[in-house]
């Protein structure tokens, strides 16, 4: 079995709403099915349910933990990697990821997505932080509407580094 060439990350809120857990549900098991690497922060809500249905579309998910136990991360994470950086770990999440998708989210997701914009990660929004400059929207965060439709965004704009 190969790896997967393209890396997703997934961010949000770590308690999240009915509506926004089904979203990230639908985004995981459509990261799977794209035969993509999933990529989290490995903690409870959007990021539990992400790597929920990433699983039950038979797919991979790696999550870079805050904290420094492994047994701090959701049950459906495959590879738990702990750092104990706290949210210093966004950093690490962006960087290890090819295209980042945003579902909802707090601060911390907008750190994810400055990061991501910064580095030139593409990033796919749903329900998340807008983006403005000098009062006017930004489009540098691709608004889409479905699941599917930020999966498929992802992946068309993922960076593609060798590996």
């Amino acid at each position: 079995m190969s790896a997967p060439d393209v890396y997703i990350g997934v961010v949000g809120s770590g308690a999240s709403s009915p509506q926004e857990a089904a979203l990230a549900r639908e985004v995981g098991s459509e990261i799977a099915r794209a035969g993509a690497l999933l990529v989290c922060g490995g903690l409870g809500g959007v990021m539990e349910a992400a790597c929920r249905g990433a699983k039950s579309a038979g797919g991979t998910t790696v999550a870079i933990l805050p904290g420094a136990s492994r047994r701090d991360a959701n049950p459906y994470v495959d590879v738990a990697l702990a750092t104990g950086m706290g949210e210093m770990r966004n950093a690490l999440l962006v960087r290890a990821c090819d295209a980042l998708v945003a579902v909802a989210g707090e601060f911390g997701t907008l750190s994810e997505i400055a990061f991501a914009l910064k580095t030139g990660v593409p990033v796919v929004g749903m329900a998340t932080w807008e983006m403005s400059r000098e009062g006017r929207v930004s489009d540098a965060v691709e608004r889409v509407d479905s699941a599917r439709e930020a999966v498929e965004t992802a992946m068309k704009r993922a960076r593609r580094p060798a590996r």
